[in-house]
């Protein structure tokens, strides 16, 4: 049977835990190969060991996306590998801990926007020629609740998310266009290393896994969704639009 995304190519950030896991594997699940960034290596290989199981392949790319140069030299190897991009799956984030706005050291700050918001900048700007060399393309990224609730104790974290929801709408505008269509996800909680940081008394069992996740969302990845600048909630067991 052929698979929705055979052929394709998507990069997905964050891939080594979580939901940056479980969309890989998704998105492996259907024939895309994985181009799966990371910092952490051994969770990288582990996810490299479940997509090959499913009979799809993966190229792990090791790399702190707070080194802004390494984001620049991953689109020049898509570029000479591949020529194109299909998909990107911007995961990669960090809550910085909650505290009072003017408690948060300096750097702490600076790093949580850094990654949060700078980097899927940073990958626009490297992949965004790449994108459009496909015959589709959509780009997902991953945003919070804690961009519009603007909760006490939450303010570089809900700072990025904020810039980022603003950022990709921008985008979705410039991409009107074309044939990329670039959109936001945001999960509510979920078993996460994240929300055991934010929440550390809440069950896990009780939220949402990240493969929930990942299943309910493949569908903003395929050439059928013509969605562009939206903001996907999920609730129930699918994501709509806000």
């Amino acid at each position: 049977m052929t698979k929705q995304l055979d052929g394709k190519v998507a990069v997905v950030t964050g891939a080594s835990r979580g939901i940056g896991y479980e969309f890989a594997k998704t998105l492996a699940g259907q024939g895309a190969h994985i181009i799966a960034v990371a910092r952490t290596t051994g969770g990288l290989e582990e996810l490299d060991d479940e997509i090959n199981s499913l009979g799809s392949s993966a190229t792990l790319v090791p790399i702190n996306l707070r080194d802004f140069p390494a984001i620049d030299r991953l689109g020049a190897a898509i570029h000479e590998r591949w020529g194109k991009l299909d998909i990107l799956v911007g995961n990669a984030g960090m809550l910085g801990g909650l505290s009072p706005l003017g408690h948060y050291k300096p750097q702490v700050f600076q790093d949580v926007l850094a990654l949060n918001l700078t980097a899927n900048w940073r990958l626009i700007r490297s992949l965004d020629p790449l994108l459009k060399q496909a015959d589709f393309a959509r780009a997902v990224f991953l945003t919070s609740g804690a961009a519009r609730n603007c909760n006490a104790y939450w303010g570089p974290y809900a700072a990025s998310k904020a810039g980022l929801d603003a950022m990709i709408k921008v985008y979705a505008r410039e991409c009107q266009v074309t044939n990329i269509r670039a959109n936001l996800l945001s999960p509510g909680l979920v078993a996460s290393n994240m929300q055991a940081e934010a929440f550390p008394g809440k069950n896990p069992e009780e939220l949402t896994s990240p493969a929930e996740i990942a299943a309910a969302a493949l569908p903003m990845c395929f050439q059928s969704n013509e969605a562009n600048g939206e903001i996907f909630q999920y609730e129930d067991g699918k994501v709509s639009i806000l």
